[in-house]
């Protein structure tokens, strides 16, 4: 299971050109089954992913692959999680 930060970088004021595309992308995550939650961050700093059901390095591709990403409008940070409770 991964947490992903996407944080506001330089390039935040490109963010409305590429929002369609970024949305797609998301779209795409949640049809393919691995993003569970996506949200904005506090303060506007940008978004969070709660994502599972993927390897690491395909999960890396999958997040460079964000519009936001490639055109530096966030910085990224995953952290990869081992869950030992869960709800059900």
């Amino acid at each position: 299971m991964f947490v992903t930060f996407l944080k506001f970088a330089e390039n935040r004021a490109a963010a409305p050109e590429f929002m369609a595309a970024h949305n797609e992308w998301i779209a795409r995550g949640f049809a393919d089954g691995v993003f569970l939650c996506v949200g904005s961050l506090q303060q506007a700093a940008g978004g969070a992913i709660l994502a599972h059901q993927e390897s690491r390095a395909a999960y890396d591709a999958r997040i460079a692959a964000d519009p936001f990403v490639v055109q530096g409008i966030v910085t990224v940070e995953t952290y990869e999680i081992d869950p030992d409770r869960c709800c059900s």
